[in-house]
């Protein structure tokens, strides 16, 4: 009996504390620049302990007055485009997966730009249920605690975006050399473009899916009104 007591005291702090904390560094983070993530630090233990790999990170915190309108607009069209009419969850997209799935049909995925900030930013890459219950519980903290402005400052901050490269200020100055602020339509598309699988395509050199996923990109950005910076 004294062992359970204890044992329900150490979950129960052990609770407590992870409210705490995680409420915390949502707050924090609302206004501080995000200064790492989880899944930067898991590929530099790759890059270093891979011999065939270069360690590199490549990355350079921006505000969102000094990025381009079109890389928000891109990533709008390209990941989101419920972005400003959800509160996180976007479940006409999660209806449409399941359906699709059940008919086994290769669909795009229904996960939000918040739940791929929370991802970024709190979590670690995985498919289990425990990983999912928080990126659930991240999403209602951050859709609560952030405006939608935020959200998609630190998304385009943190994603990774190529072998080492992180946000889309470093991804500029990679692909095309020049600051984020300086990227043109045509550019922030197809950077948008190879989100899907940074690691695998790159803007710099593009094959004709990428290009192909570029078009249809510009094509939604002419028919979606401008998300703004007032977001």
């Amino acid at each position: 009996m004294k062992l359970l007591k204890r044992l329900w005291r150490i979950v129960w702090k052990a609770t407590i504390w992870f409210f705490i904390l995680s409420i915390g560094m949502t707050v924090i983070y609302r206004f501080v620049p995000v200064p790492l993530t989880p899944l930067m630090v898991i590929r530099f233990f790759e890059q270093t302990f891979d011999p065939e790999k270069e360690v590199r990170y490549s990355r350079d915190w921006v505000p969102i007055s000094e990025i381009s309108k079109h890389a928000p607009q891109a990533v709008y069209a390209s990941e989101d485009q419920r972005f400003l009419e959800h509160k996180g969850f976007d479940f006409e997209a999660m209806e449409k997966a399941w359906e699709n799935n059940k008919k086994g049909k290769r669909i795009k995925g229904a996960s939000t730009i918040t739940q791929q900030t929370v991802k970024n930013v709190f979590l670690w890459p995985s498919r289990s249920y425990l990983r999912k219950g928080l990126e659930a519980y991240f999403t209602v903290l951050v859709e609560l605690i952030w405006s939608k402005e935020r959200i998609m400052e630190v998304y385009l901050n943190v994603i990774e975006m190529g072998e080492g490269i992180y946000g889309i200020e470093a991804a500029s100055q990679a692909y095309f050399n020049k600051p984020a602020s300086k990227l043109n339509r045509n550019q922030a598309a197809r950077i948008a473009a190879v989100l899907p699988n940074p690691r695998r395509w790159s803007p710099a050199n593009p094959t004709s899916y990428i290009i192909g996923r570029q078009q249809w990109i510009l094509r939604q950005m002419n028919n979606l009104a401008p998300i703004g910076m007032g977001i």
